[in-house]
């Protein structure tokens, strides 16, 4: 078996979604960047469509088009970073309103939950995204958003979007807000399968050359839309327009990038997955994952980004993230050079430590975001790591 088929046209949208050089005056192919942070005006409060730069900007509203047509959304909007768009979302609720939480998610929206959303009055509910029946129990009357990343972060289990969505809409008037920064709208389109909206830390793979932080959101609700529109300007969590011609550039090359992340990702996994100091490898292309039926069905393929258990202590996960040369020790994900880190100390350090062993994020869980180099040196620099830690 195989991922789902990839329908035609995305290549396409990518490269002239939003990008119509009509809408210039001076006809550029490329969209320009405007710096201008104030905007004429024909008469008092008459203006053509702009009048100040948080509240509307013509180089952001091009990325924010392009976004929305590559996840066949009717609406996209961007924020200043990943978490910036799950503020935004988060800013729709009031004091009393109920979250329920995918257990393993970015450590930064672990902690802008529990440390910054609680103090405003909103509770939360942490459970596993993949078990149906633990989010049904979960929902109470006040419960007025459920947040899923597919794959999640970093133990990369996939939760069945479509059945998540259907339950939560049957039981009342629930938002499903779906963290689809992994797979990216080439990947996986979580609106298709019922989601209200798709979320990105834009940073990430839609970027993909490490010198953007940035968040994205898609939606097809009308009303969603003029919520987050509003909460985009009155909170003013909006991206820079140099920035949104950055990523507005990067999306041109997006699905040729997936690819290649795909393939080397793949034949790294499935290297490591041979190697006898090597406990666990956790890839949803793998038949091992347990999820992997699943993922067939609900994606269209897979990306960079996966997790591993190396054998042994603390001593010897950083023995070989020492020993790495190619990889870099690093946080983020998503570009094209190849990164690794180690969830526990650095990506996931602010989960609670009794949480962290619950989920199994061990001082032996490794992630890797395998980027875009020769998939042969790639799989050279973890074996020669892998062999130096196992004598650590």
């Amino acid at each position: 078996m195989s991922f789902r088929s990839q329908p035609k046209g995305f290549a396409t949208k990518s490269i002239h979604a939003g990008q119509d050089p009509e809408q210039w005056k001076s006809a550029a192919v490329i969209p320009p960047i405007s710096l201008s942070t104030t905007f004429k005006q024909d008469a008092p409060g008459e203006h053509r469509g702009f009048e100040y730069s948080r509240s509307g900007n013509p180089t952001r509203n091009v990325l924010e088009q392009c976004m929305a047509a590559l996840d066949n959304a009717k609406y996209g909007l961007t924020f200043s970073s990943g978490l910036g768009a799950t503020t935004a979302v988060l800013t729709m609720l009031s004091s009393g309103d109920h979250v329920i939480m995918g257990d393993d998610v970015y450590g930064g929206t672990n902690r802008l939950i529990r440390q910054v959303a609680s103090r405003l009055g909103i509770s939360a509910t942490f459970v596993d995204p993949t078990k149906l029946g633990d989010i049904k129990a979960a929902i109470k009357p006040e419960t007025k958003l459920v947040w899923i990343e597919s794959p999640t972060n970093p133990l990369i289990k996939v939760s069945d979007i479509a059945a998540v969505s259907k339950l939560c809409h049957e039981a009342g008037n629930i938002i499903v807000a779906v963290d689809n920064t992994f797979l990216t709208s080439y990947f996986q389109r979580p609106l298709e399968l019922g989601a209200d909206l798709a979320c990105y830390s834009l940073t990430k793979y839609m970027n993909g050359h490490t010198d953007v932080v940035m968040g994205g959101i898609t939606m097809n609700c009308e009303d969603l839309y003029n919520r987050l529109k509003f909460l985009q300007n009155a909170v003013g969590i909006v991206p820079s327009p140099f920035d949104c011609y950055q990523v507005n550039r990067s999306l041109k090359t997006l699905s040729l990038r997936m690819e290649q992340h795909q393939k080397n990702s793949i034949q790294v996994a499935k290297f490591l997955e041979s190697h006898d100091f090597v406990e666990k490898v956790l890839h949803p292309a793998l038949p091992s994952h347990p999820q992997h039926e699943l993922a067939l069905k609900q994606t269209y393929g897979y990306s960079g980004v996966f997790s591993f258990y190396i054998k042994g202590s603390l001593k010897h996960s950083s023995a070989f993230l020492k020993a790495l040369q190619l990889f870099t020790l690093a946080e983020s994900l998503g570009g094209y050079e190849s990164l690794a880190e180690l969830p526990s100390v650095m990506t996931h350090a602010s989960v609670p430590a009794e949480d962290r062993k619950t989920l199994g994020i061990t001082d032996g869980l490794i992630r890797l975001s395998v980027g875009l180099e020769d998939a042969d040196d790639l799989i050279k620099d973890l074996s020669r790591a892998l062999d130096i830690a196992a004598k650590a």
